[in-house]
């Protein structure tokens, strides 16, 4: 009896090893389904997302690279016709034209930054502008003595993140702090639409914006900015109020042998210049000032330091390899002769664009554009008329509103009244890729009414 016992007890074990055994081979068999059946349908997932995005990016670059109005157009093999439909937006000057030059350059403007590397706020404790990059004020001053458009000699370099922080940081400098009412601050219209906005935008108690310098009649201290070629014209400026208790600020973002003949070295107390307009990089946020007074430069770098603690060294370093880029192209001495020098390709391309837009403007009949006096530039040894950045182009007979009546040809313009002037005017950029530029042309001269 007590044997059949035991030995139907080692039965019932066995049996529940044996089903306990089983038990495990099958989760681990269907876990292992699981996670393959899991691991399948991520796959599946993953690759119909990349479709997707595969697809919006081929979408994406067939609408970006259309070329001409109501002509079908290859693109990468594909036929696509505009009919236009497409809204062109030329209300920002973003500089993209550049890109094919940056393109063709392939790697000889990366830069590469380990980890450890420019992790101290500190870039030169021994400058007045102690965040400076020597690197970037290096390949500012070599650029500056080979265009020949700024005098470099006895000035201070005061680095900031694009010219708009380096706006601000000298109306702060220039102001009196303990005056009764803040200074006023003008500029001759048509001036830079942003000037109102960025003047009043903090609502300082030390400036304040005061308009149109041709209507400014007060006999009280002022701040003039002087924009040359000006933006949204593109004329050549200078000074208009001319009284004794007058600073002025030289804006010279666009003073640059591509839109205008190098005629003289600027020699001014303030004057401003930006990489986004000379080389085309806007997204890299570095513009720079040269100062003559050093306690203008010294509150200036104190702005910068208690607005941002300084300025970017990663995008200081990578404005330094490109504008010694760009400087290493137009050099004539020991240049490689297969690169072509940056000043001639975005020279030779505004011209080529001006020469358009003139002929979709007379081909119209509808606007007209302003000209522009030939002079001798000293940098290219040719003489040009200026091709400026923007183009300032007004609506003939009874349109008033140039602005509205563009776009209802779906085209975006800046509209004349954000630069104190009437709305018959309209500021276009000509900055654009030349997909966009074209398509817009080719639009701009097929409107009769």
């Amino acid at each position: 009896m007590d044997k059949r016992r035991v030995l139907s007890l080692r039965q019932v074990l066995m049996v529940s090893m044996a089903l306990n055994v089983g038990l495990i081979l099958r989760l681990g068999y269907v876990g292992e389904t699981w996670r393959a059946e899991q691991s399948l349908h991520g796959f599946c997932l993953q690759e119909k997302s990349q479709s997707r995005v595969a697809s919006t990016e081929a979408s994406s670059q067939k609408v970006a690279h259309v070329s001409r109005l109501k002509q079908v157009v290859s693109i990468d093999g594909t036929e696509i016709e505009d009919g236009g439909e497409r809204v062109i937006n030329l209300d920002h000057g973003d500089p993209t034209m550049y890109e094919r030059f940056w393109q063709q350059m392939g790697d000889k403007t990366t830069v590469v930054i380990s980890g450890w590397q420019y992790i101290s706020y500190f870039s030169d404790v021994t400058n007045l502008c102690w965040f400076l990059e020597p690197e970037f004020a290096k390949a500012v001053v070599r650029l500056h003595k080979l265009v020949g458009n700024a005098i470099t000699e006895d000035r201070y370099i005061v680095v900031g993140t694009g010219s708009t922080q380096l706006f601000q940081a000298a109306l702060y400098a220039l102001c009196p702090p303990n005056a009764s009412e803040p200074m006023n601050v003008v500029s001759a219209a048509p001036f830079y639409s942003s000037y109102p906005l960025m003047t009043d935008f903090l609502k300082s108690g030390l400036y304040k914006w005061a308009g149109d310098a041709h209507k400014f009649s007060k006999d009280m201290p002022y701040i003039e900015l002087v924009t040359s070629p000006n933006n949204p014209d593109g004329s050549t400026r200078q000074a208009v109020v001319n009284r004794s208790k007058g600073i002025l600020v030289h804006d010279f973002a666009y003073y640059w042998p591509q839109y205008t003949p190098i005629s003289f070295p600027a020699d001014h107390d303030l004057m401003l210049f930006t990489v986004s307009k000379s080389t085309g990089h806007a997204g890299t946020r570095i513009g720079w000032a040269l100062v003559r007074d050093e306690e203008v430069a010294r509150k200036m770098t104190k702005f910068i330091e208690l607005n941002t603690i300084g300025v970017s060294k990663d995008s200081q370093l990578r404005a330094a390899k490109i504008l010694q880029a760009v400087a290493d192209s137009c050099d004539r001495v020991g240049s490689p002769e297969e690169v072509q020098p940056f000043f001639d390709y975005s020279y030779i391309l505004m011209e080529k664009r001006w020469k358009q837009l003139r002929a979709a403007v007379k081909k119209s009949g509808l606007f007209s554009l302003p000209d522009f006096p030939s002079e001798f530039c000293n940098f290219s040894d040719r003489t040009f008329e200026s091709q400026p950045a923007f183009a300032w182009l007004k609506c003939e007979g009874e349109r008033e509103d140039c602005e509205s009546f563009l776009r209802g040809h779906r085209i975006l313009t800046r509209g004349g009244k954000h630069f104190g002037v009437c709305p018959k005017y309209v500021r276009i950029s000509m900055l654009e890729r030349d997909e966009m530029f074209d398509l817009f042309t080719e639009r701009l001269s097929e409107i009769k009414s």
